[in-house]
């Protein structure tokens, strides 16, 4: 199995565990398939420009800001927060798991994991 195959099952499995967390937590499973594709709004950021459209797409798409509120809702027991944060994380691993990776700036389909071979 190629690296950049094995990153993207490592990516399926995350959102399998993303899942189950969810629905072992017994949120509701209508809320997880309505808000699993909200981050890709900032994919608007590329009706600007490119730059613009990366910079926007990566800061929904970088696991930094999840896994800060993961934290966060953790230390202040805030379950609307963790939910959330479940979903976006299961987001980013679904995407990942498909080929969607972080973008640089040049082009919408320049990915950090087409570097990988």
């Amino acid at each position: 199995m190629s690296l950049r195959k094995y990153i993207y099952f490592e990516y399926a499995i995350g959102f399998i565990i993303c899942f189950l967390l969810y629905i072992h937590l017994e949120y509701s499973i209508l809320l997880f398939i309505l808000f699993l594709l909200v981050p890709d709004i900032t994919m608007l950021g590329y009706l600007i420009n490119t730059k613009i459209g990366s910079m926007f797409y990566n800061l929904g798409h970088s696991l930094i800001i999840p896994f800060s509120l993961f934290i966060i809702a953790f230390i202040t027991d805030s379950t609307s927060l963790l939910m959330i944060v479940i979903i976006w994380i299961a987001h980013i691993s679904m995407d990942r798991s498909i080929g969607y990776g972080l973008k640089y700036n040049d082009a919408f389909k320049n990915t950090h994991l087409q570097k990988i071979d």
